[in-house]
Formats: structure tokens, C-alpha cells, sequence
């Protein structure tokens, strides 16, 4: 059995990897709610692994009932001194929190690779907080985006679906694809409704990080890395399925 997991630590940067990038908050997020909103039901909203509130941010103007599960404490006291009590914090564990409500939305992003038991957490979605018309929206790093493909042939990871040593430090599981995603949602019930990619994308965060510094990227280059992502959901960045609930498994 694994030690005790410390998810402050998981959350901090490490010397040659940074736990969220530029790129995530400035160009992963906006693509992500842009790729949510039009599923999105009325109703209230959960948000599963909300960080430090990078992308809480952006649902504000969405919704006005909005509750966070997060394990790091160290990330609720920074997200709460921002949104105050316009956000309903819970500081716990997905395996065992216990929720007042159900949800007509409910987000996982970049949450699921990290869990050790992904399975389970979902079938808590799909049979406990998840409302009978509610939407489920799943997005995960993909295994097979062209930069780790790229990074394969460098030989700097072994593989597609490799942990590198840096995102074992930030608690990684699991690199996911289209397929083990979908595999997993559905071995937890739920109902796989739409399945595309985000943001089509060869270079690495850090990269990214750099290029976004200049003005070597237009925003309309950016919009057509996003637009041929729909095109080639498997060469995308990150992995997105919306789910709907689906029948408990038999037990």
C-alpha cells in the first residue's frame, strides 16, 4: 500500500516541471469553457479539483451557485481569499467527501490522471452527485498529443502513455487516451455523450510558455489550433467527454 499522499506538496512546483503553465490558464482554460458552454444545463455547479481557483474564476459568470472539492488546504486558503463567499469550499478527498446536494454540472479537468482509484471517483459522480438531467464534463492530458509523441522519438519518455519522473511528483496516475477514458467512464456507468479533443498542440507547456512571451502567436493562430483540434480530436492537447448519467452497474 502506497504512503500517505501529500497533496500540498503534489501542488508546488518542481525544478524542472511547474504544476499549472501559462498555457493552461491562458489558452487551456478559455478553450475549455468554450468547448463546455454549450452543454451546460441550469442549475448549480461542482467543480472536482478547483486548485487555486485558476479556472473557478471563469465559471462565475456562468453560475451563481458553485461548490469546490479540493484535497489541498494550502490551495482553499489562497482560492478563498480571492472569491470569498461567492464559492462553497470543501477541503477533503473525492474517495470520501460527502456532498449536501446533487449537481446539474459538474467539471473534472486535469483531475482524473491523479486519482488513484479513477473508477471509483466516478461512479460517485454518475451515482451520487451527478442529477438525473445534470452533465458531467471530463477532460484529461492526452497520451497521444503530438508533443509527447514528439517526445517519444527524442527518447525522452518511453512511450505515449508514459509518467514522466516530474508528473510522478505531481501525483500522476495515469496518461490517458480517447479510449482508456472512455473505457473508464463507462466501466463507472456513466453515459458518454459527446467525445472530442482541445486544442490541437506539437510543442511542450514550456514551449508554449516562451512563444506566448512574443508575438510570434496571433490569437487567430491560436483559434485554428483550436478549430483543427475538433478536426483531430486524438492529436489534441488534452481529452474532453461530456456524459450524462447513465444506469447504475449491476451490482
Amino acid at each position: 500500500m502506497e504512503s500517505t499522499r501529500d497533496y500540498n506538496k503534489e501542488l508546488q512546483d518542481t525544478k524542472d516541471h511547474k504544476y499549472g503553465y501559462s498555457f493552461d490558464f491562458d489558452v487551456m482554460h478559455p478553450y475549455m469553457l468554450k468547448s463546455f458552454a454549450p452543454f451546460f444545463r441550469k442549475g448549480n455547479f461542482l467543480e472536482l479539483g478547483s486548485f487555486q481557483g485558476n479556472f473557478t474564476r471563469r465559471f462565475l459568470t456562468h453560475f451563481n451557485d458553485i461548490t469546490c472539492v479540493e484535497a489541498s488546504s494550502d490551495a482553499i486558503e489562497i482560492a478563498k481569499k480571492e472569491f470569498g463567499d461567492k464559492v462553497k469550499y470543501v477541503n477533503a478527498l473525492f474517495e470520501e467527501v460527502k456532498l449536501p446536494a446533487k449537481y446539474d454540472n459538474i467539471v473534472l479537468t486535469h483531475v482524473l490522471e491523479h486519482i488513484d482509484d479513477p473508477v471509483l471517483v466516478l461512479k460517485r459522480i454518475n451515482d451520487e452527485w451527478l442529477s438525473d438531467t445534470g452533465r458531467f464534463f471530463l477532460v484529461c492530458p492526452n497520451a497521444n498529443a503530438p508533443s509527447r509523441q514528439i517526445a517519444v522519438k527524442m527518447g525522452l519518455i518511453t512511450h505515449n502513455a508514459a509518467i514522466t519522473p516530474a508528473e510522478k511528483e505531481h501525483g500522476h496516475r495515469i496518461t490517458y487516451s480517447l479510449d482508456t477514458l472512455e473505457r473508464d467512464a463507462k466501466a463507472a456507468g456513466l453515459n458518454v455523450v459527446h467525445r472530442s479533443g482541445i486544442f490541437f498542440k506539437a510543442l511542450a507547456n514550456f514551449q508554449w510558455d516562451k512563444l506566448l512571451n512574443t508575438d510570434i502567436i496571433s490569437k487567430e493562430y491560436l483559434e485554428g489550433c483550436y478549430q483543427l483540434g475538433q478536426q483531430y480530436p486524438d492529436l489534441c492537447s488534452s481529452i474532453f467527454l461530456m456524459c450524462e448519467k447513465g444506469n447504475r452497474p449491476s451490482q
